[in-house]
């Protein structure tokens, strides 16, 4: 599966370890989100594969992933759009987070999330393996949704949410 870069709280690398061991150790590492938004302003959601080892099937911000040791995080941000999703565009960080979840399958991410916005309108091509669907729904149906079926999105995505809208409608 490969290596994720362990990081302290301020985002300072301290080493390396096998992916599927920092999540069962719920040790803090690199992870970057990347958010999609159309030319009318609605965000791409994905629904991650069934087969993903942790909250399959849930639905979630466009991309997200873990950068390689020693690859740039927006380098890596941009090659796993291409991979997940099947088109690249360029991409911004706008902020990070840190957050920490157990989920019931023993793993736990402890994430120090650096999240990317970018825009796009092309043609989507999702890895099948990776994702099963995908839609553009605007953000205020996106937030009702969250809110009438919360177990329906990935706890990331309940944390990056709020602040991915506070982040939109400021800068609109």
């Amino acid at each position: 599966m490969g290596k994720v870069i362990l990081v302290d709280e301020q985002d300072v690398s301290i080493g390396t370890m096998e992916k599927m061991e920092a999540h069962a150790k719920g040790i803090l590492h690199r992870a970057f989100s990347v958010f999609i938004f159309n030319s009318k302003g609605e965000m791409l959601l994905q629904q991650r594969a069934l087969t993903k080892y942790h909250s399959g099937g849930l639905w979630t911000n466009s991309c997200c992933s873990h950068p390689h040791p020693g690859e740039d995080t927006l380098q890596a941000a941009t090659r796993r759009l291409k991979e997940e999703m099947g088109f690249t565009t360029p991409i911004k960080k706008i902020f990070d987070f840190v957050y920490q979840v157990p989920f019931e399958n023993g793993l736990t991410e402890h994430e120090f999330d650096h999240v990317f916005v970018g825009y796009y309108d092309g043609k989507i091509e999702p890895d099948k393996s990776e994702v099963c669907n995908f839609v553009y729904e605007p953000m205020q149906k996106i937030r009702k949704r969250m809110a009438d079926h919360p177990e329906f999105f990935t706890v990331w995505f309940h944390i990056a949410f709020p602040k991915m809208l506070n982040w939109y409608n400021s800068n609109r």
